[in-house]
């Protein structure tokens, strides 16, 4: 729904990774996929064209920032609005 956002992720040793979203996206439904270092501290982050992760429909992206905290919020959708992140990273070697 509206307003949603899911618990944020800390993230160790993780170099990249994609994120998919699917779900029901109902009326105007958008979820956005935000990061930071600092916790409480979240900004939208991009895929490999710069382009905000911001989405209306199903998709899934490259995420182009590295960051230790990251999350999914939906900013926008109705009553019927019910979405899923899944994020899949691949661990960075050493």
């Amino acid at each position: 729904m509206n307003g949603d956002d899911g618990n944020p992720l800390e993230l160790y040793d993780y170099a990249d990774g994609s994120i998919e979203f699917s779900g029901t996206f109902g009326v105007g439904g958008t979820i956005v996929w935000q990061g930071g270092n600092v916790a409480g501290n979240y900004y939208t982050l991009t895929d490999a064209q710069a382009a905000a992760i911001s989405k209306t429909a199903a998709a899934i992206e490259q995420i182009a920032e590295v960051c230790r905290f990251v999350r999914p919020i939906v900013t926008a959708g109705d009553g019927t609005t019910s979405l899923i992140a899944t994020l899949y990273v691949r661990r960075g070697r050493s």
